[in-house]
Order: structure tokens, then sequence, then C-alpha cells
């Protein structure tokens, strides 16, 4: 429908829309959005064949400026330009290394290459599942695609929030399904199992913690001693001469607890190249390159804000710690001078921390020790969350020792195991089919019950070493010695 003309010899008011034909032979349209940062007017310009076409064009402008909508001014970025913007000099310095390695492949490799000529303002979402399905087309799995599609969304919510694009396609998207290996954690046996075969290895402590308190790798590897605090109390009867005589610690029934602080990781990066582009190497990775950088075992901050915490030591970990820390005092008087003494719970042969790959072979070395079935170092978490749940541990304190910033995180790590299911399966069963008063057992005939005078005997002069008042209660339940002549007396001992 044309636009309806003004007046002749009235004005437009200030801010209204104009459209107009030009010499060109195409209409026009522009459209007051607001000011700008250098505080001129920002008149956003359309055109089109047809008066109708620019009429809608300028309806959708106008729309986006009452929204509060509005790109920026000037030409819109590329998805290549953007996308290489982004992820050097956005999401470089705020995330993990890790994570740039996915965030940097994903957009060098497969985003770029595949909707990088789009512009970022006209990018459909059915290009980018187009783009999905070609990379598995040509091979990928469906876990890759998925990966590009996280990163593009990250980058595109941040173009949104810089106000390039008013919409982000990527959330509307859909990216391949990705079928989640299912997680089975170590059952109770297993578990026993690893814990008893952990005893007999080097850093055997390092796994008990793992399956225990449930650390990630990079925390575990990245524990010091410093982080550990640890009080004695003496495990022996109070008036024995071994609490006069000795510190808690060195009493033969010692009882320990503590607690842990994670502070820190341990993380193994990427290389990367040293040499310029002017001059390469002319090997492919930066691992091989005699200039790499950057790269190797690093110490890293931990996970998230929730990941640094402190977590409860029982005492069966506090025993194996302190057999490891024996052990290392050892390994320490053996290295000398080569040692490293940065103070590490979990060292190699000379007091550096251990490489995360040498870490993962002491794994599976451990779990072919224990006659375990083969499973990644991470069950042993998932375990330890299992573990929280069977105990009835409440979500908060589950939350603070696993350190998870969101609740959402126990649907993904806590699963009900088999005895679980059992026990909650009898519970259902004893509650909707009552066991009927024909069907219980008949209690045991008094004769059952009876003792025979030796072992009345034997019963009073127990008593008799009893304080008053419970003599006085357990004599009474006793025969009278007439009634002790027989084979037999029946007793009646409270349960």
């Amino acid at each position: 429908m044309p636009r309806r003309n003004r007046d002749e010899g009235t004005r437009a008011p200030n801010g209204a829309s104009s459209i107009y034909k030009g010499n060109d032979g195409y209409w026009h349209g522009r459209v007051w959005m607001g000011t700008k940062d250098d505080g001129s007017q920002d008149r956003r310009h359309v055109s089109a064949k047809s008066e109708t076409e620019v009429v809608k064009k300028v309806r959708k402008l106008e729309q986006e400026r009452d929204s509060g909508k509005v790109r920026k001014p000037g030409r819109a970025w590329t998805v290549e330009k953007w996308l290489t913007h982004w992820v050097e000099n956005i999401a470089a310095p705020t995330v993990r290394p890790t994570t740039m390695v996915g965030y940097r492949t994903s957009v060098y490799k497969h985003l770029i290459p595949g909707v990088g000529k789009h512009r970022i303002d006209r990018l459909q979402p059915e290009h980018l599942e187009k783009l999905y399905a070609k990379m598995q087309r040509d091979g990928l799995k469906a876990a890759t695609a998925h990966l590009a599609h996280r990163t593009v969304r990250v980058a595109l919510n941040e173009a949104k929030k810089r106000r390039h694009i008013t919409e982000n396609p990527a959330n509307i998207a859909k990216p391949p399904r990705v079928d989640e290996e299912e997680i089975v954690p170590f059952t109770v046996d297993e578990a026993r199992r690893i814990l008893s075969a952990a005893a007999e290895t080097r850093n055997g402590a390092r796994f008990v913690i793992a399956l225990t308190l449930g650390l990630r790798r990079g925390e575990a590897l990245g524990l010091k001693w410093s982080d550990l605090s640890i009080t004695w109390k003496h495990g022996c009867p109070k008036g024995r001469p071994c609490r006069a005589s000795r510190q808690a610690e060195q009493c033969g029934q010692r009882r320990g607890s503590g607690t842990l602080v994670i502070r820190r990781a341990i993380q193994q990066q990427v290389w990367k190249h040293g040499c310029s582009e002017d001059k390469p190497c002319g090997h492919r990775y930066g691992a091989h390159c005699p200039r790499r950088h950057s790269g190797g075992v690093v110490v890293t901050d931990v996970k998230s804000r929730a990941g640094r915490r402190t977590v409860g030591l029982p005492h069966p970990v506090v025993e194996a710690l302190e057999e490891h820390r024996a052990r290392q005092q050892a390994e320490r008087a053996t290295a000398r001078t080569e040692w490293d003494d940065a103070d590490w719970v979990f060292t190699n042969r000379w007091g550096r921390p251990v490489h995360p790959t040498v870490d993962y072979d002491a794994w599976k070395a451990l779990l072919k020790a224990a006659n375990v079935r083969n499973a990644r170092l991470h069950d042993a978490r998932h375990t330890a969350a299992t573990m929280l749940l069977v105990l009835k541990v409440p979500l908060p304190a589950v939350m603070e020792i696993m350190g998870w910033s969101e609740a959402s995180m126990a649907k993904r790590y806590m699963h009900v195991p088999h005895e679980l299911v059992t026990a909650i399966a009898d519970q259902v069963s004893d509650l909707v089919w009552p066991v009927s008063e024909a069907e219980e057992e008949a209690a045991p005939p008094e004769d059952e019950w009876a003792l025979a005078a030796g072992q009345v005997a034997e019963i009073r002069k127990l008593v008799g070493a009893l304080p008053p008042q419970l003599r006085e209660q357990f004599e009474a339940l006793l025969p009278d010695d007439d009634e002790g002549d027989g084979p037999a007396s029946s007793v009646g001992i409270p349960a």
C-alpha cells in the first residue's frame, strides 16, 4: 500500500521519516534513529526499486528504533571480521587457555570458511544449520558441529550486546543432536578395590582424593602441602598412659580430621609458534617450533569462583595423605639437590608437578591393577557426587564440596545407583503392600532364650562389676537362685 502524501505547504515534524523518489529512478527512505556518540544525528538510509519496498524497510527501522533494538551506525561487519575480533580481542583475555583451543578451532577451521562472507546482520539461522549438516557430511562428529554452534552463539550474543546486530540467529538455529555417553559410576566394591590398589601405588593418594572428594584432575595435581590442615586426636580411652606421654599424632589409635583448600590447578596448554610469518619454522604444530612459547604444564586459577573452596577430609583420607607424605620425604632424600622443593603434594621424581599425561597413564594402570573395568578418571568425580546422593547430603553442601556454581550440575554428576533403586523399590513395596499379620514371623518361644545355670553364674560375675544403679537393674532381670537349679533358666535380657 503506497504512503499517503502530506498536504502541500506543510512540513514533516522533527524526527519523522522521509520517503522520496530520486533522480536515479529508485525510491529512498531516511529514518532518524537517534544521536551518534559525537552528538550528530543518526539518520539511516534505505533504497529499493518500488515505493512499497522502501515503506517496508522504513517501518522496520522505525520498529527497531522504538523497541530499542538499534544496530550501531555504519556498515555492518562481516561474520569473518567479527569472529576474528571476538576470539582474539574479547574471548582470549577472559577465558581459560583450554577453552580458547576449542574456540579458535571452531572459528578458523569451521565457522569462517563456512559462513564468514555473510554480513553479520544478514546471517540467518538456516545458514548455520546448513553449515552443521555439511560438517557432518564431511565426516565430522555431531559433537564437533555442536561445539561450533556454541561458539558462534557466544560470539553473536556479544555482538548483540554491542548493538552490531539486533537478534542472534544462533539462538534460533537448531544444532545437531549429540548423544551423551552414559556415565556409570563405580560401585562400592569397585571403589574399594581401587582404594586398595592405590595404597600400593606411587602417588596413590591422588586417586584416593579423586574417588572420595571428587576433585578435578587439575585441582588434585595443583595441591600444595600448605593447602592442607590436619588436626589429630587420641583414639585410646581416657586415662591411658598414652594420653599423658605422647602427642595425639603419635597415638597408635589416633584419629585425624582436616580440611583441604582448593586454590589452583595444573593444566597442560598447547604450545604456540614463536617464529614470525615472514620466517616460518616449517613445522605444523607449535610444539615442534624452535621458538615455541606459552605451552606445557602451567599453574592456573581454578575453573570458576565456586571452584575455590574448602573440603573436609575423612580420617582414612588423612591417613593416606600422611603415608604419601612419608614416601615423598624418602624420595626427597634420594633426589638430594635435584629435588625442586616447591611444596607440591603430588610430584614426579624430582619434586615437580605431575604431568597430566603421566597422571592419565597412572590411572589406567591403577584400574588394571585393581581389576576394575576401564573408565575415565573423570568418572571418579561422578562416583564421589553419587556417594553424596546416597548419603543424603543436602544439595547446597554438595555444591560446595564439588565446586559447582549451578545446581543443574547435580543432574549431570549424581546418578542413582542400582542398590539405591532396589532399596527404594523395597520401601514402596512395604508401604503399598504391607505384610499381613498371618505372614509375620511368630516371636520365638521363651525357651529359645533360656540360659544354662553356668551362664547365669557368669553373667552374675559381670553384673557385679557394674555401678550400683545398673547392677540393681540387671539383677532384677536374673532368676532367683532356686530357679537356676534346672538345666536352664529363662532370662529376659533387654535388647
